[in-house]
């Protein structure tokens, strides 16, 4: 695999840092995430729980915006396990402002009786133990979940994950055209989620809503791998 999908993350021995985590996590469902372990890096991929995930936030710095809905899914390269899904609107640290409402749609009479996050990490923790999650845009998630962790358990959560933004950048390496193109009228190639769903003739879903992200995310990575790689895949060959 080239290396345009690898970041620093790859450098990490990600069952190692499981083992290690199992043995300094102090809050007990960051401890039995690590307990369940990591696969191997060699593992094909059509051999590992994957777990779709996607948030909604009031932004886009996890250092001064909060998740305001949860939405993901259990899959594998043969199935998406719709029944289940679960989405969860949860009330943010910060208030919201009128623009995250405009993009995500959801507004302060829906997170006034929300819960906090804390009070649903025990139903998040079972979904991500066990399972590698997987993303459209890696650098919302997991620093958003991590942020969050270290405000309310004073620890944080380190695990790898599959990007599709990723993996459709990989695979569009040119997607910006050279001035000259631009002057010819080429378009630029969009990585964003709908557009790279439309590549592989996928459905279109209404955008910025968790779940409905999180569904789109596992079909997108199931139409990369059957198009441009093989069930037979290493997870350490795609993850990041």
């Amino acid at each position: 695999m080239p290396n345009n999908i690898k970041s620093r993350n790859n450098k990490q021995n990600w069952p190692d840092n499981y083992r290690t985590g199992a043995t300094t996590a102090v809050d007990p469902r960051i401890r039995g995430f690590y307990e369940v372990g990591c696969p191997k890096p060699e593992t094909p991929i059509r051999d590992v729980p994957l777990l779709a995930l996607d948030f909604e936030t009031t932004g886009l710095d996890a250092s001064q915006h909060s998740i305001v809905s949860i939405g993901l899914v259990p899959f594998t390269l043969s199935g998406v396990q719709l029944g289940k899904a679960w989405h969860q609107i949860v009330r943010p640290k910060l208030p919201l402002h009128q623009e995250s409402v405009t993009i995500h749609g959801i507004t302060h009479a829906e997170i006034h009786n929300a819960p906090d996050l804390e009070e649903v990490l025990d139903p998040l923790f079972e979904y991500l133990t066990g399972r590698i999650p997987v993303v459209h845009y890696r650098n919302i998630e997991r620093p958003f979940l991590n942020t969050a962790l270290q405000w309310r358990l004073n620890e944080q959560l380190r695990f790898p994950v599959i990007d599709t933004m990723a993996i459709e950048a990989y695979l569009h390496p040119r997607r910006r055209p050279s001035r000259w193109q631009q002057l010819l009228g080429k378009q630029p190639t969009s990585i964003r989620l709908p557009d790279s769903r439309a590549r592989y003739g996928l459905p279109h879903y209404a955008g910025h809503n968790a779940l409905i992200d999180a569904i789109a995310t596992a079909e997108l990575l199931q139409a990369q791998v059957a198009h441009h790689f093989s069930p037979d895949t290493p997870i350490g060959d795609l993850w990041v």
